[in-house]
């Protein structure tokens, strides 16, 4: 007799940042037979492999562990600077029941994983690579029948985290395992490998174990880590051969105390292993194996090339205060470093531009001290102006050069730091990149750098790959100056210019990118491809390019027998490490070009990268992975995404129930309890209560419509508040908030009683609001059964009876299973929509929604609207209180907007903290909709479609 297991299918889309923009979604549902509520996938808990159990810790008594790591252990196989790394976790439930556990890994962001299994009752579940549109599909599938459906995404600076879980049978156990490959990239002079180790309990079997393999032979190693204190730096053992090197790191139990009668763990942090190889003035190492080959080039003894550098400086009113000056601190450090052969120009901008000196200049002393002096001097104010000191600075290099200022042999850059989107004199992004693309004309490179999150880093990122640059994220944290002067450091040392790479045409094919303006001291070029002649003996490479004297002519010639006989030979070698290596670089490559290629030129590229990504099972922002294990419940479907560099990090903050996150970025496994859910990371204030969490700009924002529909606006500094009903008819689309300056709507659709009775006052209630931003691109229809999504070309769906989190990078959206909705447009605005449930066989009423404003703070003047009138603060003078016409409900007299009104003192119900019940909040009633308190009369609010402007 067969036993029918019931299966859950896992989708784990994983997207790559910085190269393609993606969305998050994050989603979680009660645990079958659980007491617990929601967990908080969203919480930067960005910590290295964990276990936390479900229940609390007794004071005073040794912790308990329900969910128990056993044995962990991270090998990494490193041949010819591709890694490839298997993270093995096994656990144990101790207790009688069914837990939960949540495995969650942190890994690099340039990484692709290959393969993730769970092993569980004697049978492994094997992930698949699929298309990601595929996988979608099944995702929403799952969605719109009330799954669970799960995506977990943080980024921090260099790595990002996955997440899946799984329930484990009482005194069962479950094995994961995780596959990752990635080229480890030379920086400043050396390799870096970062494993993050915080498993934040004791394991008994604990290890790390790399080996690295490099035929050039290994010129130094260096292994690194914070937690490694004196009694545990001995047992880090590192053995080192001309071409091999051993990594192993195995701590005792004793020795991952942190003290004797402790039972907290010591492994707190990033286990780091730098090193770098052996290098000369040749044409550099070429390995093969199983007929691909790769070439990896970076010689020695060069002199550097003058450069030339023209740096357009943000000083907006948005750098104002920390961002300014760590940029002037970090800019007067950058000019100490020029070089005296170097030439350099300085362009600040804000709505308008300004130059330091007319020209460019030579890096003299007393030119960086009179340039030291101005950089001083740069205060912050005004809007953003990217275009025209853009085009100002190419305009300064074409003189120069016209007037032969600058060395013929040159290396010549335009730096632009910028921390917001354009919004003066040209403002178009795509004309921008337009005009800088026309006017480089090929000729410079342009390197941008994003200040913080509130530059859009796809805008910049195209711009610089269209001008052979890149761009970079600049955090906004204490040490921004040096992440300035590091990433100048990486440009600083030009050595090689226009640098061609040849290999004999018939007998080579799938080459990745060989021609390159230039090479920097400290990195390193690799190529790979195929070869196609079986029968070829020799492989000749061949590299031109000119160096800051003379033309430069480097050739070598391996033979193919030779070199396939000294890689298979290494315990090292994982494989078919260089046709993988080759897939990964032509990806890589390929979602460059991806960003910046025409329609159909893109068309042909996605193909290629999705072609490859499923040949070699690589989950790429264009494929996903399907894990299908047994569940005890109803199948779920999870969704895990990378992500994009546009979407900004989740931020240390205090919860409610007294656990802080860590802000530090990790590979972890965590296996943690149900607690509160928490909207997504924002500014300022933080409240919460049971399944329900905001988050405000300093104070709760008392603007909110709710219930029949009762609207209530806070005045005389939130000192007290005005109500006011709007009585309209079932269908009636009314505006609730328009801000021509972005393009942004909120309309609401009322809906009436299930039954009408003749002559009876009808009672009329929100059941849909549309939420439009047309410079976000983005629409939202919030029912009291779903909430989509419009975005460019996708629509995603989900239910209410699902907790989900999806952001992109100008909007986020966070959904919290049957309670309520918060939507954040980017640092412009932030609202949620309270979702109120009745007995679906009341005879009367229907489900509805309520509106509420947490931050509006960044809409401009002009809003207007039933709600967005009232952004602006609203002064009212209340006085001859006295008794009304119902008892307990006394009348007074407001003078507000030039009327004089008579109103009337109650109570209305704010369901932000208990959805339930409510909250009463006391507030003056206007009669009669609101009449001399709203601008017009209620009619002239509606709207003729659930998107309309109040201006259309």
């Amino acid at each position: 007799m067969c036993k029918v297991k019931r299966m859950l299918s896992y989708l784990l889309l994983i997207s790559i940042p910085a190269l393609i923009s993606s969305d998050f979604i994050t989603t979680e549902s009660e645990h079958h037979k659980s007491d617990y509520v929601n967990s908080l996938p969203n919480v930067p808990n960005l910590a290295g492999r964990t276990i936390k159990k479900r229940s609390t810790e007794e004071h005073g008594k040794k912790p308990q562990r329900d969910l128990q790591i056993y044995s962990m252990k991270i090998e990494s196989k490193v041949t010819s600077r591709f890694a490839h790394t298997v993270v093995i976790s096994r656990v144990v439930n101790r207790a009688n029941v069914s837990k939960e556990a949540f495995f969650e890994m942190e890994l690099p962001k340039t990484a692709f994983i290959t393969n993730f299994s769970m092993s569980l009752d004697g049978t492994t579940y094997v992930g698949a690579v699929k298309e990601k549109e595929t996988a979608q599909r099944q995702y929403q599938q799952a969605v719109s029948r009330g799954q669970t459906a799960g995506l977990v995404k943080v980024s921090g600076r260099k790595m990002e985290k996955f997440q899946v879980s799984v329930n484990i049978g009482p005194t069962k156990k479950v094995t994961f395992e995780l596959t990752y490959e990635e080229l480890l990239k030379r920086n400043l002079g050396k390799y870096e490998m970062h494993i993050r180790v915080k498993p934040q309990q004791l394991v008994k079997h604990f290890e790390i174990d790399v080996r690295i393999f490099e035929p050039q032979g290994i010129a130094f190693l260096n292994v690194d880590a914070k937690f490694l204190t004196n009694n545990l730096t001995s047992i880090v053992k590192q053995t080192l051969t001309d071409t091999k090197a051993h990594i192993s790191f195995k701590p005792t139990l004793e020795q991952q105390r942190k003290c004797p009668d402790c039972h907290e763990t010591i492994l707190d942090g990033d286990f780091i292993i730098k090193y770098d190889v052996n290098r000369d003035l040749s044409a550099g190492s070429v390995q093969i194996v199983n007929g691909y080959f790769v070439h990896h080039f970076a010689p020695a003894n060069l002199s550097r090339i003058p450069k030339n550098v023209i740096f357009v400086i943000d000083h907006s009113g948005s750098m104002r205060g920390t961002k300014m000056r760590q940029t002037n601190e970090a800019l007067v450090k950058i000019l100490d470093d020029l070089d005296t052969k170097d030439h350099f120009a300085i362009i600040i901008f804000d709505h308008s531009f300004k130059t330091w000196r007319s020209s460019i200049f030579q890096a003299t002393p007393d030119n960086v001290t009179e340039a030291k002096t101005f950089v001083q001097t740069i205060s912050a104010r005004g809007g953003t102006n990217i275009n025209d000191p853009m085009l100002e600075a190419v305009k300064r290099l074409d003189q120069a050069y016209k007037e032969k200022l600058l060395p013929e042999r040159s290396v010549s850059m335009i730096i632009l730091l910028t921390d917001g989107d354009p919004n003066e004199g040209e403002s178009n992004p795509t004309k921008i990149q337009k005009n800088v693309k026309n006017a480089v004309n090929d000729k410079y490179n342009v390197y941008c750098l994003g200040f913080g999150y509130d530059v859009k880093f796809s805008f910049l990122e195209k711009m610089a790959l269209e001008n052979s640059g890149v761009a970079r994220r600049i955090y906004e944290d204490s040490d921004a100056p040096l992440q300035l002067q590091g990433f100048f450091d990486e440009v600083a040392n030009p050595l090689l210019l226009d640098i061609e790479f040849q290999y004999p045409e018939s007998a080579i094919s799938g080459l990745t990118k060989s021609s390159y303006g230039q090479l920097y001291g400290g990195s390193e070029i690799v190529m790979a491809g195929k070869i196609l002649d079986n029968n070829i003996e020799l492989l000749r490479a061949e590299v031109f390019a000119q160096t800051a004297n003379e033309n430069l002519t480097l050739q070598t010639e391996v033979k193919v027998s030779e070199a396939e006989n000294i890689t298979q030979q290494q315990q090292y070698i994982f494989g078919d490490f260089t046709e993988r290596l080759w897939a990964y670089l032509t990806i890589q490559q390929l979602l460059e070009k991806r960003i910046s290629a025409e329609t159909n030129e893109k068309k042909n590229v996605t193909d290629r990268i999705l072609e490859l990504s499923l040949k070699y099972s690589f989950v790429t922002p264009l494929t996903s992975m399907v894990v299908t294990k047994p569940e005890e419940n109803e199948n779920d479907t999870f969704v895990a995404d990378k992500p994009s560099d546009d979407d900004e990090p989740l931020q240390e903050f205090q919860t409610s129930f007294g656990h802080q996150s860590s802000p530090v970025h990790s590979a972890q496994q965590h296996f943690h309890s149900r607690l509160s859910p928490l909207a997504p990371p924002g500014v300022g204030g933080f409240v919460s209560s049971p399944g329900m969490a905001f988050r405000t700009q300093g104070r709760l924002q008392d603007i909110f419509v709710d219930s029949d529909p009762h609207f209530i606006i806070s005045i005389n500094d939130h000192s007290d508040a005005i109500c006011f009903n709007i009585d309209g008819k079932p269908g009636a689309i009314l505006n609730v908030v328009t801000d021509p300056s972005p393009g942004f709507v909120i309309n609401g659709q009322l809906i009436g009683e299930k039954k009408i009775e003749t002559n009876k006052k009808i009672n009329t209630y929100f059941g849909k609001f549309g939420i439009g931003n047309e410079k976000a691109g983005v629409k939202v229809e919030v029912s009291t059964q779903t909430i989509t999504v419009f975005h460019g070309e996708d629509k995603i769906i989900f239910p209410w009876s699902a907790t989900a989190y999806l952001a992109r990078e100008s909007f986020s959206i966070s959904i919290v299973k049957e309670k309520n909705l918060t939507l954040t447009m980017g640092d412009d605005a932030t609202f949620v929509i309270v979702l109120h449930r009745v007995w679906k066989n009341h005879p009367l009423h229907r489900d509805f929604l309520g509106f509420y404003t947490l931050d509006s703070h960044r809409l401009s003047n002009r809003t207007h609207g039933l709600i967005g009138q009232f952004y602006r603060e609203v002064n009212a003078e209340i006085y001859n209180i006295r008794p009304g016409l119902d008892q307990g409900k006394p009348d007074a007299t407001m003078i507000v907007k030039g009327h004089k009104l008579r109103v009337t003192r109650g109570y209305q119900k704010d369901y932000r903290l208990d959805p339930q019940r409510g909250t009463n909040i006391p507030c003056w009633f206007v009669h009669y909709n609101g009449k001399g308190f709203i601008d017009g009369i209620p009619t002239d609010y509606v709207v003729t479609s659930l998107f309309d402007s109040l201006y259309s």
